[in-house]
């Protein structure tokens, strides 16, 4: 490793309540020139611009005779926790769910007049205080909420609060069944209701809670081991899984309308993973199978007592169905991540996903929530889908149609019109044949994508949502299909890492996969023994060489790109680090961002003249951007040094939170979505991108330090990927500059206009 001193260098020199990750932009009060950008978006039926949008998990159904389906899930960013679809639409969502204390859960019902919701309550650790509203100082309340099946966002109360604004209604009409210690769990995971009943999975207590519709008090209750689903078939008895939490795979059990077992066996197979059950008005069960079948399996009953397999719904294997080259590709049928089946009047069947299943562990919000309708015969008569959250993309650079998301593939049309441009192609983390890859049980998200083509292969190189670490993923579509395979990663600090058991201690390790396996062997790891340290910091860039650059504040740390070993992997190694230290004038450094065809290193960060006067400025890329050229010369020169918007006070906080660099242009992109344009010859500021109205004129907050990338097509034009938390997409920009808009760089600007950095040019 060597460190290049700096002298060598440079002889030249929230508020309670408010829906988290909401935000339409503020009025411009800087002026600035607005780009004539169309915009668009990739992974979201909606893109709000109808005031719609698919939330980003679904972990269970109710489905109506006509066909509506009312879902319920934990989280969505915008508040659409509890929503209602038909024919492929949002018809509505309950609200009330998220904020405040409030949040969403695991199970719903419906009778003929109202819509029971699992739902949670807490009190901000304390900030929250009414009686009857918010629970007491150090508890937690989960129970069902009534809504109007007429319209969900309309409570039914059914006892009294003395507050009478809208916190004080919403709890009128919600019923606390479980009251816990705050940080334990303790959901209703399965709810059924007849026009009198309302029956409750209270899993923690093992048993089935049974409660009058209209006053919503207990009558009864009987014991089951671990209730989950609950089933009312149209005779008035019940189907419940059980054993659902402890168990390898729950069971199945029938029960009468009070609790009596009855005697009627159900031929489950062995290796099923049942979630979710509903019956049709035959009497016959559908059983969602998230095992390795992804299935829905159909079961009739035989002879008295004894109900057998026989058909199943949907291709077996699901998404990684047909030949080793198809796995991974979405498509009707293909089934990824059962959460839900409901079957209305006519025999349509309904199923809900979320790309891991109900019991989500580490994975947040899920990976991706998709509902699909299907004719009794399997014909798709609709779907809507909301695939992506804390998410970015990125173009493929061996396919300029292509575009990768943290664990998606999505293609694009560009003759579509915005919001149509993309098909969903490919789903890219296999449980079943990788199961040790982070996505499922490190990450909450999968991370943010660089993608990159080296020596003739397409590497996928993923930060996580607070830059500690990097994934690197390989791929080979021969064998493989869509997967992208656990390849590498660079680790910074212990703590979230600490999942990854086969790792040594102390994070600071760099893991290749040396036999190809996907799973993280012991003799893999390489420690770092140097005295430099990647741990720390923000920023994460990978070159068109491959060579991987961190900043980290007070450094900027190089790893070479050493090759490609015999499983596909590329090398990285600390004895082949680089480390700089910081240019000057800067005395942070944010961000690096190099350019391997102008040999320029683009930094972001803070100067003496331009320190920051507040600790709180997470992920921030600082307050000055300045080019160096002639990098790897040892005596760069400093282009042009710029100042940055940078306003962290007041409602919205106006500062810069990721960049990048693509042709002629640095983009950086705001907290609050707005992204700005830069001359990347003479770092002047061309105009502004602000989402437009296909999109509701509203971003969500960028909320990942790797948040933005850019492409340049063949004909000109820009295409600008922006993270956002809201509703279950990235943003996606077209630009194409205006004849004045052109580099400004003089001569040498001229003779390397057309140069990018070498990732993205089409």
């Amino acid at each position: 490793m060597r460190v290049l001193s700096r002298a060598a260098l440079f002889a030249v020199a929230l508020g309670i309540g408010a829906v988290a990750g909401l935000s339409a932009y503020a009025a411009d009060e800087d002026n600035d020139n607005v780009l004539p950008a169309v915009t668009s978006w990739i992974g979201n039926t909606f893109g709000y611009g109808h005031g719609m949008w698919t939330q980003i998990d679904i972990t269970s159904i109710a489905v109506s005779p006509d066909g509506k389906v009312y879902t319920n899930s934990p989280w969505d960013e915008s508040g659409a926790e509890a929503s209602v679809y038909q024919n492929g639409k949002q018809l509505e969502f309950a609200g009330g769910t998220h904020g405040w204390g409030r949040a969403g859960g695991e199970a719903v019902a419906i009778n003929s007049r109202y819509v029971f919701v699992g739902t949670s309550v807490g009190n901000e650790r304390g900030k929250l205080v009414a009686e009857g509203v918010w629970p007491p100082t150090g508890e937690h309340w989960f129970g069902i909420s009534r809504r109007e099946l007429a319209s969900v966002k309309k409570t039914v109360p059914f006892r009294a609060v003395a507050r009478a604004d809208a916190h004080g209604q919403l709890a009128a009409g919600f019923l606390p069944v479980n009251r816990v210690s705050s940080g334990t769990k303790a959901p209703i995971y399965g709810l059924a209701a007849s026009e009198t009943t309302v029956y409750a999975s209270n899993t923690t207590r093992d048993e089935i809670d049974v409660i009058d519709a209209e006053s919503m008090q207990q009558k009864s209750a009987w014991k089951v081991h671990e209730p989950g689903r609950i089933a009312l078939a149209p005779d008035g008895t019940l189907w419940v899984l059980t054993d659902s939490l402890s168990g390898p795979a729950a069971r199945l059990a029938h029960y009468t309308a009070d609790g009596k077992p009855l005697s009627d066996k159900v031929a489950l197979p062995q290796d099923a993973i049942p979630v979710d059950i509903a019956v049709d008005k035959k009497g016959r069960l559908y059983v969602a199978d998230n095992g390795w079948r992804q299935q829905v399996l159909i079961f009739t009953a035989s002879h008295p007592g004894q109900y057998e397999l026989t058909d199943t719904f949907g291709e077996r294997y699901g998404i990684w169905a047909g030949k080793p080259s198809e796995q991974g590709r979405p498509g009707p049928l293909r089934f990824n991540g059962l959460t839900g089946v409901g079957v209305d009047a006519g025999g349509n069947i309904y199923v809900s996903m979320n790309g891991v299943g109900p019991q989500l562990g580490s994975t947040g919000a899920g990976l991706g929530a998709s509902l699909q309708s299907y004719a009794p015969d399997g014909k798709l008569r609709w779907q809507v889908d909301g695939l992506l959250f804390v998410d970015g993309a990125c173009i493929d650079p061996s396919r300029p149609n292509s575009v990768f998301t943290g664990n998606k593939r999505f293609e694009l049309d560009w003759s579509k019109p915005p919001g149509h441009e993309w098909k969903y192609a490919g789903f890219l983390s296999n449980r079943f044949k990788y199961p040790e890859d982070t996505v499922f049980h490190m990450d909450q998200w999968p991370g943010t994508p660089m993608a990159r083509q080296v020596n003739g292969r397409t590497f996928l190189y993923l930060t996580d949502m607070y830059a500690d670490h990097l994934k690197i993923y390989r791929f080979d579509p021969a064998h493989d299909g869509e997967t992208a395979i656990p390849s590498g990663f660079i680790a910074g600090r212990p703590g979230p890492v600490h999942a990854i058991t086969t790792a040594p201690p102390g994070g600071e390790w760099i893991w290749r996969n040396t036999n190809g396996d996907g799973k993280f062997n012991p003799q893999e790891f390489q420690r770092n023994s140097t005295d430099e340290h990647l741990a720390g910091g923000w920023g994460w860039w990978v070159d068109a060489k491959g060579d991987i650059w961190r900043a980290n504040d007070t450094r900027i740390h190089r790893l070479r790109f050493g090759g490609v070993d015999r499983s596909g992997n590329p090398i990285y190694a600390y004895d082949k680090m680089t480390t700089y230290a910081i240019p000057a004038p800067f005395k942070v450094v944010k961000r690096a961002v190099y350019d391997t065809r102008t040999d320029s290193l683009y930094v972001t960060g803070y100067t003496d003249d331009a320190m920051p006067n507040s600790n709180d400025v997470p992920k921030e890329i600082g307050r000055v951007l300045a080019r160096y050229d002639g990098w790897s010369t040892g005596k760069p020169v400093l282009r042009f040094k710029t100042q940055l918007l940078w306003q962290p006070q007041g409602k919205e906080r106006r500062t810069l939170v990721s960049v990048t660099q693509e042709g002629d242009y640095v983009f950086a992109v705001e907290f609050i979505g707005i992204v700005h344009v830069f001359d990347r010859n003479t770092g002047a500021q061309i105009g502004v991108i602000k989402p437009g109205p296909e999109v509701g004129n509203a971003s969500g907050h960028v909320d990942v330090a790797n948040a933005i990338s850019a492409y340049k097509r063949a004909n000109g034009e820009y295409v600008v990927f922006v993270e956002e938390d809201a509703r279950g997409k990235v943003l996606m920009y077209r630009w194409t500059p205006a004849a004045g808009q052109k580099s400004q760089g003089g001569k040498k600007g001229a003779k390397d206009q057309a140069a990018g950095n070498g990732i993205g040019e089409g």
